[in-house]
């Protein structure tokens, strides 16, 4: 999905700040509240520093990097639009089909993340969510929200967005996976979409991320005439720091009845697409133990796809909700706290290295607080760390490494 957790489109990626000081250039560190643990961690922090200067010898391999001006400075609102659409956008009966389905998918991620919130308050008990809500001049904008410190969550986020702009080649193909011998001109793009990134306290309650995104790009200006395009994308994952195969199997049988309903071959084919997407190259493991991802989807009927989405979007609190309820309140030591940061550092990294929405919302200057809010709020490197032989964490480990048929 790109993990849109990170796109522009500010889902996954809320107006809660969410640097990470992870080089020298700041000295914006904590340390975490967790005294026992020796090993330090890293806590995101209330100053924004640039993502770009993590690695300074990385910066010179590729030169000066900055954010393309080409998506509108964002403006705060005191209220909640009832649409962000431009007029343009609107209902009436000149309609295009596929304006008609910009109108019904923002509705849909709308509804979604209101019945999201609901479930993780009610799930929470104590925690409530702080709401932004932003808007752009030429049109779009959208409503982020963050609990954090609650109850049973360290850090939610659940993102809308409606965005226009216009796309630089490079962000084309970091959005679309195009080929690099491809050079298209400037191209002008309309994008809506859901993200979600929830990171419990207790390890023993998995990590959850998931967001679903409509995408239409105009012909770019240097191919006059060319025709629209749309694709579809998302997805919906399990990140636990520990392995109860009973929810795992119940967390995929959902995403299977979900795929189920419109094509028999959608499970088997987005869960492989899952495990191989969020696959960590320089640590040869996958980021958690998967569920279904896809991305470019236009090979079927626009209003099946619609459809598709809406019911993977509906099916993420009865995926979910259950697990956190059995695991919340469990026990648990300082030995699998820490873990648990071991594993969030793994999180850290494929976002900041390989997520495509984070490419795309970074090249496109996109909402920077939403595009980090799917990180952490505390992670953990150790050095050289390797679980021992046959122990739960071990265990983790190798189904991350070696990817399993759970159903």
């Amino acid at each position: 999905m790109p993990s849109i957790a990170a796109m522009a489109f500010a889902p996954s990626s809320s107006s809660y700040s969410t640097s990470l000081a992870l080089h020298p250039v700041s000295s914006s560190f904590s340390s975490s509240s967790f005294a026992p643990i020796r090993a330090p961690l890293i806590r995101s922090t209330g100053k924004l520093n640039c993502l770009f200067r993590l690695s300074s010898s990385a910066s010179r391999m590729r030169g000066p990097v900055s954010p393309c001006a080409v998506i509108e400075k964002e403006n705060p609102e005191t209220e909640r639009p009832d649409t962000f659409l431009r007029d343009s956008d609107g209902e009436n009966g000149s309609m295009s089909s596929s304006t008609s389905v910009r109108a019904r998918f923002e509705k849909m991620i709308r509804d979604a993340q209101d019945s999201v919130c609901q479930a993780l308050e009610k799930a929470d008990g104590v925690g409530k969510f702080k709401e932004d809500v932003w808007s752009r001049p030429g049109g779009g904008g959208g409503i982020s929200r963050v609990l954090q410190d609650g109850a049973v969550w360290e850090k939610a986020g659940v993102n809308v967005s409606v965005v226009y702009g216009v796309m630089p080649p490079e962000a084309y193909r970091a959005a679309k996976a195009a080929a690099s011998d491809q050079k298209p001109g400037p191209v002008p793009f309309f994008a809506a979409g859901i993200s979600s990134v929830l990171h419990p306290k207790n390890p023993f309650a998995p990590t959850l991320h998931f967001n679903y995104r409509y995408f239409e790009t105009d012909a770019p200006e240097d191919s006059p005439g060319a025709p629209k395009q749309w694709w579809f994308g998302g997805g919906t994952d399990l990140t636990p720091s520990y392995i109860f195969e009973d929810d795992v199997r119940h967390f995929h049988s959902v995403q299977k009845a979900a795929c189920d309903k419109f094509d028999p071959s959608f499970y088997p084919r987005f869960k492989k697409w899952c495990d191989d997407y969020f696959y960590i190259a320089h640590r040869g493991e996958r980021r958690g133990l998967g569920g279904i991802f896809f991305d470019d989807l236009n090979e079927y009927d626009l209003e099946m796809l619609l459809s598709f989405a809406t019911e993977c979007a509906n099916s993420v609190v009865p995926a979910y909700i259950p697990i956190i309820e059995k695991r919340k309140n469990m026990p648990f030591t300082e030995q699998h706290k820490a873990w648990q940061q071991l594993r969030r550092g793994r999180y850290v990294e494929f976002n900041l290295v390989y997520d495509r929405g984070t490419t795309f919302g970074l090249k496109t200057g996109g909402r920077i607080e939403s595009i980090l809010v799917s990180l952490p709020l505390t992670a953990r490197w150790e050095y050289d760390h390797k679980p021992e032989h046959g122990t739960e964490e071990w265990k983790l480990l190798d189904a991350c490494i070696n990817p399993k048929d759970w159903i």
